[in-house]
């Protein structure tokens, strides 16, 4: 309970500590943001990092300038798209090489979300290639998107080209939302309640599907019934 407390501290309260690590490993940061991405889009037993937020709050820290010269906005979504795109694509490499294994290892597994899995393999199958497009915004969905692309072997090219846009637009638009808005005097002095905000926008979409797939369970349930 305590390390989820610390966990859920951290994510409410992401400006502060980033603004701390930016402030003690100065040019390290961009190293220690590239892991965290990369980690949270490029492994399926590390989905709960934090995604959205915690690019809106590193643009917004690169527009404050924060500690040894700050972090030059290029960079960082230089830095950003490349860790989006690399653990994407090492993500469909472990699902089109050693999928099968990881779907029967992770049964009784409390390190593999299969719920998670299970709900992304329905969402790529309503939305096809898109689904690597929009699951950029989806968390969970974004980090299990390309290993059941890669699981059905979707054509290397084309699972390519859709997953590029999607990290291009999800990178972009949330870090130059952070950058240009996030050091306005109203967005600062309630950071916290924006970072809720797009956590909860970012899950929306889930939780829409989760309840469309409830009634629609319930409905069935109630047609069958003699």
């Amino acid at each position: 309970m305590e390390l989820l407390a610390q966990f859920i501290d951290i994510i409410l309260h992401l400006d502060k500590h980033l603004a701390l690590l930016v402030a003690e490993y100065g040019m390290w940061i961009y190293a220690i943001l590239f892991a965290i991405v990369f980690c949270e889009t490029g492994l399926v037993v590390t989905p709960f990092l934090p995604g959205d937020s915690l690019l809106f709050v590193a643009g917004a820290l690169a527009a404050e300038g924060i500690g040894g010269g700050g972090m030059d906005i290029r960079v960082l979504i230089a830095v950003l798209l490349s860790a989006a795109v690399l653990g994407d694509n090492v993500n469909y490499g472990i699902g089109r090489w050693v999928g099968s294994h990881i779907l029967r290892w992770g049964e009784g597994s409390r390190f593999f979300n299969r719920a998670a899995y299970d709900k992304t393999h329905a969402f790529y199958e309503r939305n096809g290639p898109l689904t690597m497009t929009m699951a950029r915004f989806v968390p969970l969905v974004r980090t299990f998107a390309p290993f059941v692309a890669g699981v059905a072997r979707m054509t290397y090219p084309r699972y390519f080209v859709f997953d590029f846009l999607g990290a291009v637009l999800w990178v972009f638009s949330l870090t130059l939302a952070g950058y240009w808005f996030g050091n306005l005097p109203f967005v600062k002095s309630n950071l916290s309640f924006f970072i809720i905000g797009i956590v909860v926008v970012s899950v929306l979409p889930m939780l829409i599907g989760w309840m469309r797939q409830r009634r629609a369970n319930v409905a069935s349930a109630a047609s069958n019934d003699p």
